[in-house]
């Protein structure tokens, strides 16, 4: 699939979803810091080649350390961190808006969990004729058929999915 991924830098959008105290930490530890490490290097290429990171956090009632964006895949001083109260992106921010005044047609996404967040944005986000790329290894959901049966079956019917490495290899093309 990476063989046939190709990016158009300035419209893309990377979006990391609820990657979140919380959420991250109900894995355990070894998996976290192999997550966070891929999200960390999807992110990093990202940024050096010019392609925006859109952070969408979860956030109903009050603030806590547990709500806040895990330090190692925290914003940089200008990324933009959209503030969400239902499990989709769009319903409740203004990414829409964001997405036209950059002309974005196309997102990569890593979320935590596939089934919350993830499936929402794909769900809206096809809806509303974007272009979509899963990145397979930087969503994860607690339940591990769950997980098997969006990427395996669910999501490739409306997006394109690939893992991080994969995404990475794209964005390295020119």
């Amino acid at each position: 699939m990476a063989d046939q991924l190709s990016l158009e830098r300035n419209k893309t959008v990377v979006l990391i979803m609820d990657y979140q105290n919380r959420q991250v930490g109900q894995f355990p530890e070894t998996f976290q810091k192999e997550l966070l490490a891929r999200a960390n290097a999807v992110l990093a290429r990202a940024r050096r080649e010019g392609v925006p990171v859109i952070y969408i956090e979860a956030v109903r009632g009050e603030r806590t350390p547990e709500r806040e964006i895990h330090a190692a895949v925290a914003p940089r001083p200008g990324e933009l961190v959209l503030t969400k109260t239902r499990a989709g992106p769009f319903s409740t921010t203004n990414l829409e808006k964001e997405l036209k005044s950059k002309a974005i047609d196309t997102l990569a996404l890593m979320g935590i969990s596939s089934s919350g967040c993830v499936l929402s944005t794909v769900r809206w986000a096809f809806d509303t004729d974007y272009k979509l790329i899963v990145l397979s290894d930087c969503c994860v959901d607690p339940d591990e058929e769950v997980q098997r049966v969006l990427m395996q079956k669910i999501f490739p019917r409306q997006a394109t999915v690939v893992t991080a490495a994969e995404f990475l290899l794209a964005l390295g093309r020119r």
